[in-house]
């Protein structure tokens, strides 16, 4: 079994469900006690964010890279990102180190393609529904077609996302109008709903959409458990 390095805390939120996640997927496998060999390094979310907020993406991409070095020199093999929109600065971490990055947009537009879909909804923060890095690479290099909220939508969904669910907050009237906007969304053309924010599945799941929804944080882990068990378990993973 490899040895994942993970990135963290940001928010610790949604770091929980990915070791969780990680570790019960490796339990499914191997079966008995078997756990997952993870490294984390977890940030101070709040550091991060006021990066983020600032503009300062040349500085969060330094500090990214200092952590992906932390869990090389820990003896990761592979490294997470647990976060979607910190993957504006997913080139920083690649450079610094001579591991795979397991890049979450990859992983989800697979999964998306893999199940038929060519154009789907994505809610995440500002960030990842407005700039180019993440939606570009969905269009770019997998063909799809990505659908985002209107702008009064998008303030609602980053507000929820920062102010709530990031602090442990997760507020029934929040969830209605989360699926009035993927009702929306759907409306619009989407066959299928992006939750691109590892915080959103905190609040809404399956559930809430009357099209299927992609949870990055958990088709994220799954593709480090078959990176990990890569060499047991075939390329695929064994199906995880």
């Amino acid at each position: 079994m490899k040895t994942i390095g993970l990135i963290g805390g940001m928010s610790w939120e949604s770091t929980l469900p990915y070791y969780r996640r990680i570790n019960e997927l490796v339990s499914e496998r191997l079966g008995g006690l078997h756990s997952a060999r993870i490294v984390l390094v977890s940030l101070d979310f709040s550091d991060v964010e006021a990066l983020q907020t600032a503009g300062e993406w040349d500085e969060a991409g330094r500090l990214l890279a200092d952590a992906a070095r932390s869990v090389r020199a820990a003896g990761a093999e592979c490294v997470l990102v647990a976060s979607n929109t910190m993957h504006r600065v997913a080139s920083w971490v690649e450079d610094a180190v001579d591991i795979p990055l397991l890049h979450i947009a990859d992983a989800t537009a697979a999964a998306v393609r893999e199940a038929g879909l060519t154009t789907v909804g994505l809610l995440g923060t500002r960030f990842t529904m407005e700039q180019d890095f993440y939606r570009s690479r969905l269009e770019d290099r997998f063909g799809l077609s990505v659908v985002v909220p209107d702008e009064a939508e998008r303030a609602f969904v980053d507000r929820v996302i920062y102010t709530e669910l990031c602090c442990g907050i997760v507020s029934g009237s929040s969830r209605e109008t989360f699926r009035e906007i993927i009702g929306r969304l759907v409306a619009r053309g989407a066959e299928g709903v992006i939750l691109g924010c590892t915080e959103i599945p905190l609040l809404v799941s399956s559930a809430d959409s009357p099209v299927p929804v992609f949870d990055t944080g958990e088709i994220h882990a799954a593709s480090a458990v078959r990176f990990a068990l890569g060499d047991m378990y075939g390329a695929d993973g064994g199906g995880v």
